[in-house]
């Protein structure tokens, strides 16, 4: 019998990003914070081009070149998130934060500030899917457990400036969003 550690991570869709200098700009380092662990993340960075999918989502023409990158997040040293961000280069080429792990500043929002462009609304669609074969290796799942999907888009004045694909395990975190009433 196996039985996996119950602590879960909060994740706090709204202000995931603080504007503030307290605490990690990076919003897994605040959630990993919250929930009594250590976060850390493994991270490979790319130029690419944009497929339709992700140029649809970014509203770039398709071949436009972007910034991949796959992360693998950990907690105390336990993989619980991935994550493939792609950030358009029109946006960040030639700026200090183009290549998104190379300086101080993490998080996308915190990032964005730094050279001038103030992200002003995201958007998260979550599914419930099947984790695939190479999700339960990098995640160090049982065979046939669900995962979270999240397809996020970050946007300055309607510009998207970041879109990701998220995978979360399900049963290790509660997804909470706050959502203002206008």
């Amino acid at each position: 019998m196996y039985v996996r550690d119950t602590t879960r991570l909060v994740r706090q869709a709204r202000g995931r990003d603080v504007r503030s200098a307290d605490g990690p700009t990076s919003p897994f380092a605040r959630d990993a914070a919250g929930a009594g662990q250590q976060g850390t993340w493994e991270h490979d960075s790319r130029p690419e081009r944009a497929d339709e999918r992700i140029a649809a989502r970014l509203g770039i023409e398709p071949g436009a070149p972007v910034m991949r990158t796959s992360y693998r997040f950990l907690a105390d040293g336990e993989p619980i998130q991935l994550s493939v961000s792609y950030e358009p280069l029109a946006v960040t080429e030639g700026t200090p934060i183009e290549w998104p792990e190379d300086g101080e500043i993490k998080g996308v929002v915190a990032r964005m500030d730094a050279i001038g462009v103030r992200v002003d609304e995201v958007v998260e669609r979550v599914s419930l899917r099947s984790a695939t074969a190479e999700e339960v290796e990098a995640l160090h799942l049982p065979a046939r457990t669900f995962v979270h999907t999240i397809e996020r888009t970050y946007t300055a004045s309607g510009t998207p400036v970041e879109t990701a694909d998220i995978v979360l395990p399900g049963g290790r975190y509660d997804l909470v969003y706050r959502l203002p009433i206008d």
